[in-house]
């Protein structure tokens, strides 16, 4: 079975109820593609068509009057709405295919209503699982409002799938997407699911530590192989640290597909014609595809 672990969701249901979103304050996507606009439950639905179930959220942004300066800078982004809008958003979607998606919800550590919209999110509308972005959202993973988060979603028993690496938005803070930050939160919480987003891209050695030092913390290969050097490394750095198999299929929808995902998973050796340069195992990445990943994350 084919699972993607990464999708967003898309903001609306059809291409005539789209709004065009301003992308002036960030650096492309991807270096090979205008970003992804206008995405609709119609597109989302014929790219996942190759997979069997798939993993769908987005990311909620700060709270309203959060102190913090940057907050309002990330605010209305791209990337970001107010916690209860994006929850429902993603259980609509959910809820009319549900044989095929699985929800994870967005919540903000600094917002005083966490807890309340955690609640109604696992409760009413049956998201099981966490998306956090902390640079997008502007909070520290080391802080005392982040563990007590933590807490919860480990005493729920819902993984929580992080952002890392970096980030072509202007205002998002790149330290605290780093992956280093996830080895503290796996030691406190060593019974809490994590997946490490795009395998920390470009800090994917520091990634690779901390995936293989704990048992419940996996890294998914989403948003790599249109940066062929850094997939060939970073697949290759995998494959000497003996952590394939800590890896998860993902694709990051819109940004890329299941598709061109799988397909490139052949070619990763491509740009070694010609050089002595070590290959990486084609058919280990492969196994990745058919990883039982919901089992991997409790969801099973």
């Amino acid at each position: 079975m084919i699972v993607d672990v990464h999708t967003h969701a898309p903001r609306r249901r059809t291409a005539s109820a789209t709004a065009v979103v301003s992308t002036s304050d960030r650096a492309p996507m991807r270096p090979d593609r205008p970003d992804p606009a206008g995405v609709t439950w119609d597109d989302y639905l014929a790219a996942m068509a190759v997979v069997d179930q798939a993993i769908v959220f987005n990311i909620a942004s700060p709270p309203p009057g959060d102190p913090d300066p940057l907050s309002a800078h990330l605010t209305g982004s791209v990337f970001e709405a107010p916690a209860r809008a994006v929850n429902d958003n993603t259980a609509a979607l959910v809820r009319a295919y549900p044989d095929k998606l699985i929800g994870f919800l967005s919540v903000h550590p600094r917002d005083p209503a966490m807890d309340d919209e955690l609640d109604r999110a696992t409760g009413d509308l049956g998201l099981r699982g966490i998306k956090l972005g902390p640079n997008y959202q502007n909070f520290d993973p080391l802080s005392d409002e982040a563990f007590r988060l933590y807490a919860r979603a480990q005493e729920l028993r819902l993984p929580i799938l992080f952002h890392q690496g970096t980030s072509p938005v202007r205002f998002a803070d790149l330290d605290y997407a780093h992956p280093r930050h996830i080895d503290r939160v796996a030691m406190h919480f060593p019974e809490l699911r994590i997946i490490m987003a795009h395998m920390g891209h470009p800090w994917q050695t520091d990634c690779i530590t901390v995936i293989r030092k704990h048992p419940h913390v996996y890294a998914d290969i989403s948003a790599q192989h249109y940066r062929p050097w850094s997939y060939y490394t970073c697949m290759r750095l995998a494959t000497e640290w003996a952590v394939l198999p800590k890896l998860l299929f993902g694709s990051d929808f819109p940004v890329a597909t299941p598709q061109e995902t799988i397909d490139a998973i052949p070619h990763v050796n491509d740009i070694l014609a010609g050089t002595a340069l070590p290959r990486v195992p084609t058919e280990e990445l492969q196994a990745i595809v058919e990883r039982d990943s919901l089992a991997c994350l409790g969801l099973d």
